[in-house]
């Protein structure tokens, strides 16, 4: 996945916003809140970051390719870092990003849901 492809495909989830920081990590929001982040790579590649849930965490962080995120995990949330297409292809990283948006979503105040037209 291009960052490109990445942003594009960010800006299509529902009441979305984009920022540059973090040392130029593209960071994507939704309601305010963090769900997926592009950047902090040590390759050559584009890295991921998304949030997952326990399950997935447990599972996600031993394949190759992918990693707890740096900073986030270390801290006790359960965040996956995507290095490379090694165990995740584009489709599947899409398919995280989504569900990482609506897991931050359904945790938005109820209040915050109903004026971006969320589900309550």
């Amino acid at each position: 996945m291009t960052l490109d492809d990445y942003n594009s495909f960010c800006a299509s989830l529902p009441h979305t916003t984009h920022v540059v920081q973090w040392g130029g990590a593209h960071v994507w929001k939704v309601g305010g809140k963090v769900f997926a982040i592009a950047g902090w790579s040590d390759g050559a590649g584009l890295a991921v970051t998304f949030k997952v849930s326990e399950m997935a965490f447990d599972i996600l962080k031993e394949q190759p390719g992918l990693r707890p995120a740096p900073y986030l995990a270390s801290r006790g949330m359960k965040w996956i870092q995507r290095q490379n297409g090694e165990a995740m292809d584009d489709e599947g990283l899409r398919d995280y990003i989504g569900e990482s948006h609506r897991m931050i979503a359904a945790k938005l105040p109820k209040a915050t849901r109903r004026e971006l037209g969320l589900p309550a």
